[in-house]
């Protein structure tokens, strides 16, 4: 484990600790989704979250989904509180972004990295933080491929992610959960 002495210039009220600095395989567990695609979309059914809909329909939290399947053997299914990022895209700027899944009981569709976070560990934070500054520069390499561009989890376990104590990381994840929630009500009063 590595301290950064370096912590942001603008803090919550309160908080002065140094920031921990680690590599994400010793923060989390890592699995992927499974199985699903636009094909097996119904009207009605078990709800789902599909990899191309991060970049069209979903925020830094998902807590509902409008899309439905009917329920397959293998499927995978959220816990809550994982991180998703998909594992391919068209660009590596597209697939270097991240959503925490707050709810349980989603089905996890195929082409999704799942990340569960250890306790230290603040899924929206987490969320946020793969998805900005250094750390999605960092996936953005990462990422391989020309015409259809991979991220696997061997790639995310190698991000360094820095971090700091688990309340500052839940009042920052709630922040910006709250600046998402309020553009949504605002776009859908437009």
């Amino acid at each position: 484990m590595t301290t950064n002495h370096l912590a942001p210039v603008i803090r919550f009220k309160g908080f002065t600790d140094a920031w921990e600095q680690r590599k994400l395989e010793k923060l989390a567990n890592f699995s992927k989704g499974n199985g699903y695609t636009k094909k097996d979309l119904k009207e009605s059914g078990d709800p789902i979250i599909l990899y191309g809909r991060l970049y069209t329909q979903y925020e830094t939290t998902i807590e509902n989904t409008d899309t439905f399947v009917r329920r397959k053997e293998k499927s995978v299914i959220s816990d809550g509180n994982e991180v998703i990022v998909p594992a391919s895209g068209e660009t590596s700027n597209d697939i270097a972004r991240a959503s925490a899944v707050i709810k349980p009981g989603f089905i996890l569709g195929g082409d999704l990295n799942i990340i569960k976070p250890y306790n230290q560990i603040n899924p929206i934070f987490l969320a946020l933080a793969i998805s900005n500054g250094k750390q999605q520069k960092e996936m953005s390499k990462r990422a391989q491929g020309k015409s259809v561009v991979h991220l696997h989890n061997s790639d995310l376990k190698q991000i360094e992610l820095l971090y700091p104590k688990l309340e500052e990381q839940t009042k920052i994840g709630n922040f910006f959960k709250q600046l998402d929630d309020t553009i949504a009500l605002h776009q859908r009063k437009v």
